[in-house]
């Protein structure tokens, strides 16, 4: 495609604020999809639009030639990307990129692995051109925990096992360049960092770039469970004990090199994002 008009959704987020001007530099014109009219992002186009919405959708999806498709975290998130989905192949949008989960699978014990795995399989039976990317854990869900750690303590029931963490600025580079370039229909990249890291390493990576102690801890997943309560809604921690399980099974620790592959820029580090984002975990 010349010159295509990218709708991105989930645009306030994580990695849809990192997409657009990733999308933009690349040619495209941009158009972020976003729920509040007072969360307007700069240098592209907003439409007003939540995925609940189905009219709504559909008028942010008219002239779009390409769609990334991310969703908030809610329970029926699933539901609502499906629906998207449908929507986008009426009203005629010629690729789409499904922002899935490192080993998606519908028989995992892990709530959000299988949500992610019933969404690829729609989106396979529609006959979209589409691309799916399956990114590991985020270094960014680190940012969530940084009063703790800032207090000199990470801890998680992880114990010793590696993960492949990816920082989202890689996910961002790799999803612009899926959704502006050639040759990627029908195909599942997955998405690491350059190393599988555990959670003491990266304890000691946020030490070296702040400049003050922070220790790891193990903790059983009761004591991770009541630390969080009331902060995320039930379900979502529940999500999140059964994520950190599949981690420290050792199931998220393999090393892929499509951030590399896809955006010729090599993934971040552990030691990377600790860096740049040193000033988060700083003492008050």
């Amino acid at each position: 495609m010349t010159n295509p008009t990218v709708l991105v959704t989930g645009a306030t987020g994580t990695v849809g604020s990192a997409l657009l001007p990733a999308v933009k530099s690349r040619g495209a014109t941009v158009r972020a999809m976003i729920r509040s009219p007072f969360k307007v992002m700069p240098g592209v186009e907003n439409v007003v639009a939540d995925l609940r919405d189905p009219e709504a959708v559909t008028a942010a999806l008219e002239g779009v030639d390409a769609a990334f498709l991310n969703s908030p975290s809610d329970e029926d998130a699933a539901d609502l990307q499906i629906r998207f989905a449908d929507l986008a192949q009426k009203v005629g949008v010629k690729r789409l990129v499904v922002l899935s989960q490192y080993e998606a699978r519908t028989d995992s014990p892990v709530r959000f692995l299988r949500w992610h795995a019933e969404v690829e399989a729609h989106v396979r039976g529609l006959g979209l051109d589409h691309t799916v990317l399956r990114p590991n854990l985020y270094m960014q869900s680190l940012l969530g925990f940084a009063g703790t750690i800032a207090q000199g303590l990470l801890a998680a029931p992880i114990g010793d096992a590696a993960v492949s963490v990816v920082d989202t600025r890689d996910v961002a580079a790799t999803a612009a360049a899926v959704l502006t370039s050639q040759g990627h229909t029908g195909r599942t990249y997955t998405l690491t960092g350059p190393r599988a890291v555990t959670h003491e390493q990266i304890a000691q990576a946020l030490s070296k770039a702040t400049g003050q102690a922070i220790d790891f801890q193990d903790v059983p997943p009761g004591q991770f469970v009541s630390a969080l309560t009331g902060m995320i809604p039930p379900w979502q921690l529940q999500g999140l004990v059964e994520d950190y399980a599949h981690y420290a099974r050792g199931e998220a620790a393999e090393v892929h090199t499509s951030v590399t592959d896809l955006t010729g820029a090599p993934a971040r580090d552990i030691a990377d994002f600790a860096h740049d984002h040193a000033g988060a975990f700083a003492q008050d």
